[in-house]
């Protein structure tokens, strides 16, 4: 509105949805597409979409998943990888198996068991918070330094 624009790259409910599967369909095999994907039905096979994924609250993959960014409300057996993207598993998601992401948010009541790398990090959040910590612990050592050289002078002036 009023020509702002709002950046919906990394929510995946906002984007344009190519391919849908619907509830009740079963697809046994791999699924690739080259545009965003909303599943409700059942996948058994490798799942590969080069935009957004949306996982539908009855929606069943098996097998491992690459995609931009995910959105988890139902189930997936297997490992995630969104290496440039962010994950989301919702308080429905179930998610038995690795994430791989550069974000990743889990609400309350979802299930997630297996391992989150957060890779293709410049600099994560916790090397910045450790360089923060560093460089304040240093310049209050410097003040702290520079403070008792200053009483050092003023004991001396008094002294004199």
């Amino acid at each position: 509105m009023f020509g702002s624009k709002k950046d919906t790259s990394l929510d995946p409910s906002l984007e344009q949805v190519g391919t849908i599967i619907g509830p009740g369909a079963v697809i046994e095999g791999p699924l690739t597409t080259k545009d965003s994907a909303r599943i409700d039905g059942t996948i058994k096979g490798n799942v590969s979409v080069s935009g957004a994924l949306i996982v539908g609250q009855e929606a069943k993959i098996t097998g491992t998943v690459s995609c931009l960014n995910a959105y988890i409300a139902g189930e997936v057996n297997g490992n995630i990888s969104s290496p440039q993207g962010k994950v989301e598993i919702s308080d429905t998601g179930k998610v038995i198996g690795d994430v791989t992401c550069k974000g990743i948010i889990i609400d309350e009541n979802a299930v997630f068991q297996g391992r989150c790398d957060m890779a293709n990090l410049d600099k994560s959040s916790a090397s910045v918070a450790k360089e923060r910590a560093a460089s304040d612990k240093a310049s209050e050592e410097s003040k702290s330094s520079e403070e008792k050289k200053e009483e050092k002078k003023d004991d001396n002036n008094k002294k004199k």
